[in-house]
């Protein structure tokens, strides 16, 4: 963990200083400030106010950041110790932090993303194994020097691991990049017109893009591969084509890079299963460990069940797909676990940034367009970590009671479909044939079995309408006149007092006894 106190000392107060003190928060990235209307950061960002030219502009980026719970923003003097900007920071409890006039926003980039992926570097605390981020780092600068040019080292989906320093030397796509920690849509369109992804996807050799026309400037990019699977690459941004004795020496760095990246991905699984392990625990029973140990943010919060995605039955293939769906719409460490054979989303209930319940519902209705068999429920509110485990009950009855509820829609919540579980609880604990012992319902099936009658149905639409002859006859499709005659005929056939509370609240019971799926 570094703050934004940790980063400002680490970087150095040539270029760095704190104007205004707002707290400890943790700086988990670094992001631009958006001068739109957009959401400026997400919580734990480090927002770095790079086109920030006016007062009333930095007034709006800093209402933003309070809004989104970013860590802090970074301006240059004038802006910096402006009266009403130091004012306004103040009172949102934004930490305000001054780049001094003679830093170059690029060279602050690539320090930022330095000091904080080495405080996040993910060590071992089970192996006691200090990671491989910084000795990714280390190869990246020693690549570098072998093509006397600034490098990243990106992984199989183009997010960056690590990167060399010099990178001031380079152009708005490598920053963009850098900031992203992975690359933009914009630039990988402009690689992929020049096929440079489907070279690295079906051959080993290097690959060199010439300068594109928007300034864009040459790369070099070497495959990092093991055993014919492509595990990454290498990007240097170059001046012309290299010499044959360099691209030798990169294609040696290039093999060294595939034994540190199947060690990375190996140390990310082990991390990632304990992660699993300790949250399905935690969904299970109360938890003996504490919020930071199970990685949550702080609460409260809500068990979600996922039903598979895109015919997806095998768990390992919808946990896989979940990860990666929550971590291409924004959730950094999405809280994934299976208990039993149900795949479950631990999300904080407030808000409406990646990793909360407003979000997830969102993005399942958005994915449900296109997978119309998609489901999902959340359980109740869980204030305290003691109740994940009723949540995550609540949740996994409701997903299976999905079908059978009156609620429609891919998404389900607890508190809207709770009369459906008290319901299903009910006639799920009492055996079906002590529930139908007496009363007119056993007779009317028996009745409608032999001369084909709905006169159940009839009265079910009756019930479920509150005696409402109209929407009664809505629901069955007749006439209300028809409704009216089956209530007399069937009360020929069996003696139906409909005007006891008591007699109703049997009979409903009765008929969800009845219904399959309840």
């Amino acid at each position: 963990m570094i703050t934004v106190a940790g980063i400002v000392d680490a970087v150095g107060a040539a270029l760095l200083k704190v104007v205004i003190p707002a707290g400890e928060a943790e700086v988990r990235d670094v992001t631009l400030a958006e001068l739109d209307e957009t959401p400026t950061g997400q919580s734990g960002d480090l927002v770095l106010g790079a086109g920030v030219a006016t007062p009333d502009q930095a007034l709006a980026v800093i209402d933003r950041c309070a809004d989104a719970a970013a860590a802090g923003l970074v301006l240059k003097p004038p802006l910096a110790a402006h009266p009403d900007v130091t004012s306004s920071a103040a009172e949102r409890k934004v930490t305000l932090v001054e780049l001094q006039s003679h830093g170059s926003w690029a060279q602050l980039v690539w320090l930022l993303r330095g000091v904080i992926d080495r405080a996040a570097a993910p060590g071992s605390p089970e192996t006691g194994e200090t990671g491989v981020y910084d000795e990714l780092f280390a190869l990246a600068d020693a690549t570098a020097a072998i093509v006397d040019a600034p490098v990243t080292i990106e992984d199989a989906q183009y997010r960056v691991l690590a990167y060399s320093s010099r990178q001031d030397r380079t152009d708005p796509a490598r920053v963009s990049t850098i900031v992203g920690r992975r690359v933009p849509g914009d630039v990988i369109a402009h690689f992929r017109s020049r096929g440079v992804f489907r070279k690295l996807a079906t051959g080993s050799q290097l690959v060199f893009v010439p300068q594109g026309p928007d300034g864009t400037l040459p790369r070099l990019v070497i495959p990092i591969r093991a055993g014919g699977e492509l595990l990454g690459s290498i990007w240097a941004v170059v001046e012309g084509p290299l010499p044959d004795e360099r691209l030798r020496d990169l294609q040696g760095a290039a093999s060294v890079l595939a034994l540190h990246l199947l060690r990375l991905r190996v140390q990310a699984d082990v991390a990632r299963r304990v992660s699993a392990d300790r949250l399905r625990a935690a969904l299970r029973a109360p938890a003996r460990t504490g919020r930071e140990e199970l990685g949550l943010p702080t609460g409260p919060w809500r068990a979600v069940a996922l039903g598979a995605h895109g015919g997806t039955g095998e768990m390992v293939h919808n946990l896989a797909l979940w990860e990666s769906i929550s971590r291409r719409h924004g959730w950094r460490q999405p809280l994934l676990a299976d208990v039993g054979d149900v795949l479950f989303a631990v999300v904080v209930d407030q808000g409406a940034l990646p990793g909360s319940w407003r979000w997830l519902e969102r993005l399942i209705r958005d994915i449900a367009v296109h997978d119309p068999g998609l489901r999902a429920a959340s359980g109740g509110v869980a204030t305290e970590l003691a109740d994940l485990p009723r949540s995550r009950a609540e949740a996994a009855e409701l997903l299976a009671l999905h079908g059978a509820t009156r609620q429609r829609g891919s998404v389900l919540r607890f508190e809207d479909a709770w009369a459906e579980v008290v319901v299903h609880r009910v006639v799920s604990t009492v055996p079906q044939e002590d529930l139908l012992v007496g009363g007119p319902l056993p007779d009317l099936v028996a009745h409608d079995r032999k001369h084909g009658t709905d006169y159940v149905t009839t009265v079910a639409a009756w019930l479920e309408q509150q005696g409402d002859p109209r929407k009664a006859a809505q629901q069955l499709h007749v006439h209300p006149n028809t409704l009216r005659h089956r209530l007399r005929r069937l009360a020929e056939v069996v003696h139906l007092d409909l005007e006891s509370p008591r007699t109703r609240l049997a009979l409903q019971i009765q008929l969800a006894a009845l219904r399959p799926g309840s």
